[in-house]
């Protein structure tokens, strides 16, 4: 079988939003046996998305669109939809009594704007959605001389849009496919040397018609391996998993910082919470990156106690208890000032380790040398200090900065044992 995966939003067409859905989609659709063949990104115009769904019927078997559930005007998919397959939409009388109940529970008004979302085509069925307002539709479109084509239409909000894959939609299209098969999946990711590296030292295990099923991807310097294994029975995709991500491990060793949907900051997180220690941060060139990623991770406190932004020579002469003249005659590229920043941190904080990020260098008149961003992580052992390349595009280069930041604490930390 083969699939498209459709898009829908003037945010996504006009360049506004970063469309990863199609991207997330694609690698699980791939580890069901599912070709994607299409990707297509279409505005707010119910037209529009009507044509691009009339075109993905005579081309796909499975077609998974996202975006475009929500009660605003402009929420036009389950219209576009209807249209495509000349179908009416029916109020679902099920679907309202949960939304009524939903909304009540949250102590919000359910307005008619509200009703639209228990709006299906005729024939279709609501796909749940554990977490938001807007259920899914699945629907099969009979097709003259060939089988049906497969549509399921999601919201657009990433963490619902995935929720609602893993719990129903996975298993639907695997029902759909035929297969008696069961997949279970692991992701590995790591962090600290370039996907190229990564794929040479698991090379054996990437090749092509293995079960397990091994690849590999880059996300920001993230290198991500997933590992799909198929069987009769989830006991049986575990034991041919278990040598697979045993000989990924040995291999790759403290290249690992977690599983799953595992940043760098919840492994930072779990090694402070293990060795019982705290960690502050101040941040220039990451821009506050870093203590927003840490302040994400749930278990955080009291291991993440909080942090600085330094905005320019204003914050830093703050931060230094300096006077502003005399910061702006320091020397920015010096490693000292950013050592002397991080032990500032720690003291304010009365943390165990101050992390700073100093700034990112300018320009380098050689353009095939990066400049080198400083970081310091002051401890009570003293202050470790490394300078990172800078380099690669600019839309990463921040989000690279604060991941091998992170990394630096993380490998001291391991070091503690």
């Amino acid at each position: 079988m083969n699939a498209e995966v459709i898009v829908t939003g003037d945010e996504i067409v006009t360049g506004q939003i970063l469309d990863t859905n199609s991207q997330w989609l694609s690698i699980r659709l791939q580890l069901l046996g599912i070709r994607v063949l299409y990707h297509t990104a279409v505005g707010d115009e119910l037209v529009s998305i009507a044509d691009v769904v009339r075109i993905a019927l005579e081309r796909a078997d499975v077609i998974i669109t996202t975006g475009g559930l929500g009660p605003t005007q402009d929420d036009l998919t389950r219209e576009a939809v209807a249209e495509a397959i000349g179908k009416p939409l029916r109020e679902d009388p099920a679907t309202i009594k949960h939304l009524q109940a939903l909304f009540a529970r949250r102590n919000r008004p359910f307005t008619e704007a509200h009703r639209k979302q228990a709006l299906f085509p005729e024939g279709s069925r609501p796909i749940p959605n554990p977490r938001g307002t807007a259920p899914g539709i699945f629907v099969e479109v009979p097709r003259p001389n060939k089988a049906p084509a497969y549509i399921f239409c999601l919201p657009g909000v990433p963490a619902e849009m995935r929720e609602m894959w893993q719990t129903t939609v996975e298993r639907m299209i695997l029902d759909i496919s035929g297969a008696s098969t069961v997949i279970v999946h692991r992701t590995i990711n790591t962090f600290g040397r370039p996907e190229s590296e990564v794929e040479a030292l698991v090379k054996d295990l990437l090749e092509r018609g293995k079960n397990p099923r091994v690849g590999i991807n880059a996300s920001e310097g993230t290198i991500i391996l997933r590992i799909a294994a198929e069987g009769q029975s989830e006991a049986e995709c575990h034991a041919l998993l278990e040598p697979v991500v045993e000989q990924i491990y040995k291999t790759l060793g403290d290249l690992i910082f977690g599983e799953g949907e595992d940043g760098l900051q919840h492994a930072v997180i779990g090694l402070l919470r293990k060795h019982g220690k705290r960690l502050c941060v101040a941040e220039w060139g990451t821009s506050g990156l870093i203590g927003s990623w840490l302040g994400e991770v749930p278990d955080r406190l009291p291991y993440f106690v909080g942090g600085w932004i330094i905005g320019g020579v204003e914050g830093l002469a703050s931060a230094l208890s300096l006077p502003p003249d005399v910061a702006a005659q320091q020397d920015l590229r010096q490693s000292r000032l950013v050592e002397v920043l991080a032990a500032r941190c720690r003291d304010a904080f009365q943390a165990d380790f101050g992390l700073a990020v100093g700034p990112f260098p300018q320009d380098s008149p050689h353009p095939d040398a990066p400049g080198q961003l400083v970081v310091a992580l002051a401890g009570p052992d003293g202050t470790y200090t490394r300078g990172i390349g800078v380099s690669g595009h600019p839309a990463i280069i921040k989000p690279l900065c604060a991941k091998h930041a992170l990394n630096f604490v993380r490998q001291h930390l391991l070091r503690l044992g």
